[in-house]
């Protein structure tokens, strides 16, 4: 009697090598992230006026999502194919060293982004 073990699904592959694509720009966009971090800092350092440091903020946001989502598409084209499929591979990739890795470095950017949208976006009133 053969047994037969099935393939992963056409769709996960398409997943998989698009989230391929994604991750090599991860390191460009956490140079951005970072840039876009110290302009914030500087900006907070001269007491800039709220509107300059809004739209820093606002800046540094896009940066932080977009290194995000890189670093997602990271951690799951490190999961493997069979992730895309089963939560069982899932859990065990996140186990192996570069999972741990990956998923430490998406909690930390999620943390970060968090932190950001709460206290380092000022609010600028409304002008009525």
């Amino acid at each position: 009697m053969a047994f037969f073990r099935p393939r992963v699904s056409r769709e996960a592959e398409v997943r998989f090598h698009a989230d391929q694509e994604i991750s090599q720009s991860f390191p460009e966009s956490l140079d951005k992230a970072r840039t876009a971090e110290q302009r914030v800092r500087e900006l907070q350092a001269a007491h800039a006026d709220e509107v300059e440091l809004r739209e820093a903020g606002l800046a540094l946001d896009r940066a932080l999502t977009e290194a995000l989502r890189a670093a997602e598409a990271g951690q799951r084209a490190t999961f493997g194919v069979k992730a895309y499929d089963d939560r069982i591979a899932r859990r065990k990739a996140k186990a192996t060293p570069k999972g741990a890795m990956w998923t430490s470095e998406v909690d930390r950017l999620r943390t970060l982004r968090e932190q950001n949208r709460l206290t380092g976006i000022p609010r600028v009133p409304a002008v009525r």
